[in-house]
């Protein structure tokens, strides 16, 4: 009977397999430097997708409040004439929207001046007031769309 005679391979001396300490804490040195890049980053677009969310509301209520106009020829304050809430349950202003990081309401002076308009306000909450920004939106019922930051000051990049 023959043998058969295996081959092991050897190992340089001194050295082990797997990872150097060194390694090990320049692996996570990297890693907490891409993790404070990344989630600033990724707050800031969630704050943005949520602004979407209360632009998107308010041209719907403008809408709305337009089609209200066009049947009875006047604005109306009433969440219930804008669909908001039914006459079983009523709903009063603000109303919360989407996953409730802004509420909406509906202001429209005096209804006997002779010209009627709404003031649309969209409000942060919860949150949402983390983004100081864009704190507040507003759609007149001419179509102006403005936005405030956290100071009160009208700001620009909201819409």
């Amino acid at each position: 009977m023959t043998r058969t005679h295996r081959k092991t391979l050897a190992r340089p001396a001194g050295r082990s397999a797997g990872f150097t300490l060194i390694e090990l804490m320049i692996t996570l040195v990297v890693l907490a430097i891409l993790t404070m890049i990344a989630v600033p980053i990724y707050e800031h677009q969630i704050e943005e997708s949520r602004r979407t969310d209360a632009r998107t509301a308010l041209l719907e209520l403008a809408e709305r409040e337009e089609r209200y106009y066009a049947t009875n020829n006047a604005y109306t304050s009433d969440p219930a004439d804008l669909g908001y809430g039914t006459a079983a349950a009523p709903v009063a202003w603000p109303v919360t929207i989407g996953s409730g990081y802004y509420q909406i309401e509906a202001t429209v002076p005096d209804p006997n001046l002779a010209v009627p308009s709404y003031l649309l306000t969209a409000t942060a909450i919860g949150s949402q007031t983390a983004d100081t920004d864009c704190q507040i939106f507003t759609v007149d019922s001419t179509g102006v769309e403005t936005s405030y930051n956290a100071a009160g000051s009208v700001t620009t990049d909201c819409w």
